[in-house]
């Protein structure tokens, strides 16, 4: 009895520290992801903190960034400050919009920092190849495929309420940039 208790406490501690940041924690996530994302998704905590999933996120803005710059533009610094702020600003924008509309559709399944984990090391892997030319026609796809894989898998959700999720979650996001459109015409006209 006595030794199943301490087995038990030593793979509650063992699993807390598999999910901290830390460099070795981000590649392995990233291969993780790469070769089994529904194991992957399966297995984060419940109670997991943003920072994790934070911390892969900025890690790949990096790359994306600096991998950017290898393409000829004017006001590098200011396009690399941009990009570095789309990709984690539009994760944040996404999961609000996702968390929110899971929370009118289907009630409240889990916390908003698990739904952050998932967009974040979603956003995080496609990341990595977003900064090619013309790859967001890949990339996009991938990454909310990958947010299906993780609301079914970490979430719970069935697939109908995953893409239906996502789904309304595209359509808000693209009317309301549509929306900015004659905003930002009229501020810079």
């Amino acid at each position: 009895m006595e030794l199943e208790t301490c087995n038990q406490s030593e793979s509650r501690i063992g699993s807390e520290n598999i999910w901290k940041f830390s460099f070795t924690f981000y590649f392995q996530t990233l291969t993780r992801i790469l070769s089994s994302p529904g194991n992957f998704f399966a297995e984060v905590p419940d109670d997991i903190s943003m920072r994790p999933g934070l911390g892969c996120l900025v890690i790949s803005s990096l790359f994306f960034v600096c991998a950017g710059l290898t393409q000829p533009h004017d006001g590098t610094l200011f396009i690399a400050a941009i990009g570095f702020t789309n990709a984690l600003v539009m994760c944040f924008i996404s999961t609000a919009v996702g968390f929110g509309t899971m929370t009118m559709i289907l009630g409240r399944r889990v916390s908003f920092q698990k739904f952050f984990s998932v967009y974040a090391f979603a956003a995080g892997v496609t990341l990595l190849a977003a900064w090619i030319p013309l790859f967001v026609w890949l990339t996009e796809p991938w990454k909310w495929l990958l947010i299906a894989i993780g609301l079914v898998k970490g979430c719970g959700m069935r697939w109908f309420q995953a893409v239906m999720v996502i789904g309304i979650s595209i359509l808000v996001l693209v009317l309301f940039f549509w929306s900015l459109g004659p905003i930002i015409v009229y501020v810079r006209g």
